[in-house]
């Protein structure tokens, strides 16, 4: 596992702008803070994972701004040969997932982008919870991606995963 230092650096060095940077160190923070949360309860979480993964989510914005950033963000991670779970934080954070068919309407690659592991899962409610570098409410989430104009589907997963993880703000 890279150090956070490190992941600090390929951040830098991939050219990412400074308020990503700090909107993906909050997101750092507050998946450890899921994660602590989540321990206490008896959960098994490497909080290391979720930190390091929690500032790489959005490595992708060094190069695009749109929905595929989680995909090239995870390229981007595959190439410097970073751990597979990282990739897979990387690549499965956007909401609460995204399935195959919303893939291909995306112009993603036809696979899906699901959160599976619970570091995965903590990362992307993280984002979630997280605006810029302002924490909100997972029904302030909600409300936003409905403005901007997010399927019911894709809102009512990040919904069930506030609810899977039993937190709906920090």
């Amino acid at each position: 596992m890279i150090s956070f230092d490190d992941a600090l650096e390929i951040l830098r060095e991939a050219g990412t702008a400074q308020n990503v940077i700090e909107h993906c160190m909050e997101v750092s923070k507050a998946s450890v803070d899921i994660a602590k949360i989540l321990q206490s309860r008896g959960e098994e979480v490497d909080i290391e994972l979720v930190r390091i993964g929690g500032l790489l989510h959005d490595l992708g914005r060094s190069r695009v701004h749109d929905i595929s950033h989680a995909h090239v963000g995870a390229l981007m991670a595959k190439e410097l040969g970073l751990d597979d779970r990282l990739i897979a934080i990387i690549r499965n954070h956007i909401g609460a997932g995204i399935t195959k068919e919303e893939a291909k309407e995306l112009g993603l690659p036809e696979e899906d982008f699901l959160p599976r592991s619970i570091e995965e899962k903590i990362v992307a409610h993280a984002d979630n919870l997280v605006k810029g570098t302002k924490r909100i409410s997972i029904k302030k989430r909600a409300s936003l991606m409905k403005t901007n104009g997010a399927s019911s589907e894709s809102i009512a997963r990040v919904l069930s995963l506030a609810k899977e993880l039993g937190i709906t703000k920090l």
